[in-house]
């Protein structure tokens, strides 16, 4: 297996594990996400893989098919003039096709992400999960994650 940047051949696999994690997304939250969809457009994605602010990292087989990925972007942090100013990355979304779990590219893939965050000179690695998704909570925490702060809502 190797870690690499997202290349324009892998936005049809990508579109494939995005709409995966679509799936699991729409069972936990019907009333927001919008099932046989994905989060990018084919146009999206292609214009993310040329971001350098929105590094997507894939992990490939040695036939170079796309096992999982991590789409990240780069954020200047604070919020407010009473913080200290950070740069941070921000795992936007981390997937492994469930074909190939238990092989720890979940866990290859994170680290990766923290590595090139470090060498970017970022502070924090950090994301959301949605509530409900057990699994990635799981996982997140097993990759030594904490809760930095917590999202709250009250659906009307």
């Amino acid at each position: 297996m190797k870690i690499r940047r997202s290349e324009k051949k892998d936005i049809d696999r990508l579109l494939a594990l995005l709409q995966d994690v679509l799936e699991l997304h729409a069972e936990i939250r019907p009333d927001i996400f919008i099932p046989g969809t994905t989060k990018y457009t084919r146009d999206e994605l292609f214009e993310l893989i040329m971001d350098d602010t929105k590094p997507v990292y894939v992990a490939a087989d040695d036939s170079d098919t796309v096992m999982g990925y991590a789409f990240c972007q780069l954020k200047d942090q604070p919020f407010s003039n009473n913080m200290i100013p950070f740069k941070s990355m921000f795992i936007d979304d981390l997937c492994v096709d469930p074909a190939c779990r238990g092989q720890h590219i979940g866990e290859s893939l994170f680290e990766h992400v923290k590595e090139q965050a470090k060498r970017l000179g970022c502070y924090e690695v950090t994301l959301n999960v949605w509530a409900g998704n057990k699994k990635a909570e799981r996982f997140y925490d097993k990759m030594g994650m904490k809760t930095k702060e917590r999202q709250l809502e009250y659906i009307l």
